[in-house]
């Protein structure tokens, strides 16, 4: 699980272990599905959008209860992750 940290605490330098607070899974939550901390929405949603050609301002228009901070962190986590394996 990740906690959540400040609008201000994430940045491109950010250690995947850093990374607190933006998505969890919880069974009592959705199943279980991982959703962004504080939300009902689930990571796959931003992944659909993304996929499907939306700009991360559609998906935070479509999803009010997502910060901006917390759809950054996911894409930097990737990018890090990303990273390590190549």
């Amino acid at each position: 699980m990740w906690a959540l940290l400040p609008d201000n605490c994430y940045s491109a330098s950010m250690k995947i272990a850093e990374l607190n607070g933006v998505v969890h899974s919880d069974p009592e939550i959705m199943g279980g599905t991982p959703v962004f901390v504080g939300t009902r929405v689930p990571l796959q949603n931003l992944i659909d959008y993304l996929e499907g050609g939306e700009s991360i301002e559609d998906f935070l228009d479509g999803f009010p209860s997502v910060k901006r901070a917390q759809v950054i962190a996911v894409i930097e986590a990737a990018k890090m992750k990303m990273l390590e394996t190549v």
